[in-house]
């Protein structure tokens, strides 16, 4: 196998000429993927609950048995993790709560105009289907990091889907984690055919109205698709990636670990330093090395480091605008002055500042959630939030008084726009008024 070192270099001051080329992300098999997606598509919507447990039969190697997790499993998956594991569950739950409670929305009412009364209200999103990653990295974290804010906004049904592990069991953390964060029901289906089964809904899955979850590229790809079938996703994400900005304050140690543990997602993650120190560039590519050789995923890993890079910048307003222009998921800003540098980045998902504030902690329990925007989708996307199982209805309410005043503004701007039957629903009903009270009084 290559070495590390063989797969990762570091580059020097490169032109701007060349950026966009240095921060590509890993490509997919888009085409491929449509096609997979699509056939799995087909066979879920013809065939239903047997097409998922062929699915899970063939992409999981395990018999399925009931798709529904029963509610007994659910009510004693506390006495199978280790107490340890579920009081940091728990400790990683309050955190999560009190971060999104302090999200909640605050109703304005406003007079825009006298006798013209407008207001917004905050309602659920009825029932949302939240995907969780299982097999060897089962993602009991994003069951908090979803569900938490569901219970929140009041969703009336969160529905889990997850895959099987290798004994066509749930992880029974996952299961813990949702009886804790308030999920109604679980069901073991994993892959593309879990989001076609929520958006399409089968025998026994309910169809939701929007999907939430981290996922591989099929994943990935069935959210995107089914947003064309008019169920709501939660924002475009993909394989997960990290940029570290450090300076000669940062800890080199430090900033290897960060790179290695999102390059141990998957061997599609992306990871990359820009510093304004070679020394500490060459400092954490000999830690990475190191620390390494400590980690059971280091074949994963090695794959991932392929498209890493250590890059090395003349000065700190080049290494903003290489940020902002790549618009990572995650920023750790390892700096003196992270806190200062942090007031010019505008497109990140994610922003950790100091050496000890690891990207670990947003991961799991600092209380900020870690469903993230990826693939440069931050320039215009925000992470999942309160706001996300909401939707924004606007009211607004007009006094006879208040369309007067109103009124002509409302034709004009009708009229202007060739559409006769708008104005006609306001004049009617200022002819109306000017009827029963002809003096204008």
């Amino acid at each position: 196998m290559k070495t590390m070192e063989t797969k990762t270099k570091i580059i020097q001051n490169p032109p701007r000429s060349r950026w966009s080329e240095l921060l590509k992300r890993p490509a997919m098999d888009s085409e491929y993927l449509d096609q997979a997606v699509e056939d799995i598509f087909f066979a879920v919507k013809r065939k239903g609950d047997q097409a998922l447990k062929d699915f899970t039969r063939s992409f999981d190697g395990v018999e399925p048995g009931e798709l529904e997790v029963p509610s007994s499993l659910l009510a004693d998956a506390e006495q199978r993790i280790s107490p340890a594991l579920r009081d940091a569950i728990q400790v990683a739950a309050t955190n999560i709560r009190t971060f999104h409670l302090a999200q909640e929305f605050r109703s304005v009412e406003v007079e825009t105009s006298p006798g013209v009364v407008c207001w917004q209200k905050a309602v659920p999103i009825q029932r949302v289907g939240l995907y969780i990653p299982g097999g060897s990295a089962p993602l009991f974290s994003s069951v908090l990091m979803l569900a938490i804010p569901a219970q929140i906004a009041g969703c009336s049904e969160i529905v889990v889907c997850t895959p099987p592990g290798k004994d066509g069991r749930v992880n029974p953390a996952i299961l813990y984690a949702a009886r804790l964060a308030g999920v109604t029901r679980v069901f073991t289906v994993g892959g593309a055919q879990a989001i076609a089964a929520m958006a399409f809904g089968t025998e026994s899955i309910p169809a939701v109205n929007k999907i939430f979850g981290p996922g591989n590229q099929f994943v990935t790809a069935a959210k995107q698709a089914v947003q064309k079938l008019g169920v709501a996703i939660d924002l475009p994400a993909g394989p997960s990636e990290v940029l570290v900005m450090a300076d000669e304050t940062a800890n080199p140690r430090f900033v290897a670990s960060d790179l290695l543990s999102q390059a141990e997602h998957g061997p599609d993650s992306q990871v990359i330093l820009v510093t304004t120190q070679r020394k500490l560039a060459e400092q954490t590519l000999e830690a990475m090395e190191e620390q390494l050789q400590l980690l059971p995923r280091k074949d994963t890993i090695r794959e991932s480091l392929a498209s890493c890079r250590l890059i090395v910048m003349d000065s700190v307003d080049d290494m903003v605008e290489m940020v902002n222009g790549y618009a990572p998921e995650h920023l750790i800003i390892s700096m003196e002055n992270s806190r200062r540098v942090s007031e010019d980045i505008v497109n990140a998902g994610s922003v950790f500042l100091g050496n000890y504030t690891p990207e670990s902690a947003g991961d799991y329990a600092s209380g900020t959630n870690h469903t993230l925007p990826t693939n440069g989708f931050a320039r215009a996307y925000s992470g999942v939030n309160l706001d996300s199982f909401l939707k924004k209805i606007t009211f607004q309410e007009i006094t006879p008084r208040g369309l007067q005043g109103l009124g002509e503004t409302l034709q004009q701007m009708a009229t202007s726009e060739n559409l006769e039957a708008h104005n006609l629903a306001v004049s009617v009903r200022l002819d109306a008024l000017d009827k029963e009270n002809p003096n204008g009084n």
